[in-house]
């Protein structure tokens, strides 16, 4: 039985208690005796002559909370009168590089930055805007869109529109504009009648109707796509996630898939990106720096959690086999702990 079965399973327990994202569950703390004129010193001396002593960037870059780095960067800009983004850029490279930019940058900046390389360029990686838009809240969602008029002077909306279509462009389009519903209050009745509705539009009918999966799962509050769930295997002895996959493909069975996935359990769905990111003959370094970032100060803990459950070994021990250097240690200190 696999992890995903046993979460539904608790689906069908009268009151599921699945993963939740907090910030008492991230691996990243903020330091409580913070000396922003001492770790400026640090990065300053960490970076000036003919080399960069690395380590001491992961030590003061991996141990503060993300506000107190751009508290830092600031101090550090005020000290030197050039950026630290700038600099790290100057002195570092490659993956590494790229973990410590975004470790200085906002939040609701980052992701906007890795939506524009998603969809900017010779081709859309949908599979970037897939994880995005099914794992982030509406006040994520509504900040990294904000972030992204800032940056751009577009609308978020309007360059999807250009850049995916059918019925894969109009659910990121949904859910772009971050008004999926959070009540917590769940709806029997209704949660039946859609169901209903999602049965006939698929496992009942000669041919998938999808725009019918995608409001209903565009919408929905997680507590009632969950009980919605329970509702559709009633009706189908199907899981609504077993009924996606057989009736549809491409972006847009990956997309309603990770929204599945996510109303169960966020951290298990991105434990499973973070495997796949590693597996294989090559191991896709961005989906690690954005995963191991982004979630340091939310859930990471259960992350590391659902990894061990789901693929035998820690998270830990996998990045230590997959990554080295300076990159694989400073992943490893975000992250934690080898449990």
């Amino acid at each position: 039985m696999s992890v995903w079965d046993d979460l539904d399973l608790m689906l069908d327990s009268p009151t599921p208690s699945l993963s939740v994202a907090s910030s008492a569950r991230g691996t990243v703390k903020a330091s409580a005796n913070l000396k922003m004129a001492d770790d400026v010193s640090v990065l300053r001396k960490a970076m000036e002559g003919l080399g960069t002593t690395e380590k001491k960037l992961v030590d003061v870059l991996t141990q503060r909370s993300n506000a107190q780095r751009l508290l830092i960067s600031d101090a550090y800009q005020k000290a030197t009168g050039r950026t630290l983004i700038d600099d790290l850029k100057g002195d570092t490279g490659g993956d590494f590089e790229d973990v410590l930019v975004a470790l200085v940058t906002p939040p609701d900046v980052y992701d906007c930055r890795e939506i524009i390389s998603a969809i900017k360029g010779a081709g859309t990686t949908e599979s970037v805007l897939t994880e995005m838009f099914a794992s982030r809240t509406n006040k994520q969602i509504v900040a990294f869109t904000a972030a992204y008029l800032a940056e751009t002077g577009k609308a978020l909306s309007h360059d999807l529109q250009s850049e995916v279509s059918g019925d894969y462009g109009k659910a990121l389009i949904l859910l772009s504009e971050g008004k999926r519903d959070e009540s917590t209050k769940v709806d029997s009745a209704k949660a039946k009648a859609d169901a209903k509705i999602l049965y006939e539009a698929g496992e009942k009918k000669w041919g998938t109707d999808e725009s019918k999966f995608v409001d209903i799962l565009c919408h929905s509050s997680v507590p009632q796509l969950r009980q919605t769930m329970v509702e559709y295997k009633s009706i189908s002895k199907k899981s609504l996630q077993e009924s996606i996959e057989g009736e549809m493909s491409g972006n847009l069975e990956d997309l309603l898939v990770a929204i599945v996935k996510c109303a169960k359990s966020t951290p298990t769905y991105l434990a499973e990106r973070l495997f796949k990111g590693m597996k294989g003959p090559g191991t896709t370094e961005s989906i690690l720096t954005r995963i191991i970032v982004s979630r340091s100060e939310l859930d990471l803990l259960d992350i590391r959690a659902d990894y061990k459950k789901l693929f035998g070994t820690s998270l830990y021990s996998a990045l230590t086999s997959e990554v080295s250097g300076d990159y694989g240690e400073c992943l490893k200190r975000l992250c934690g702990g080898e449990d």
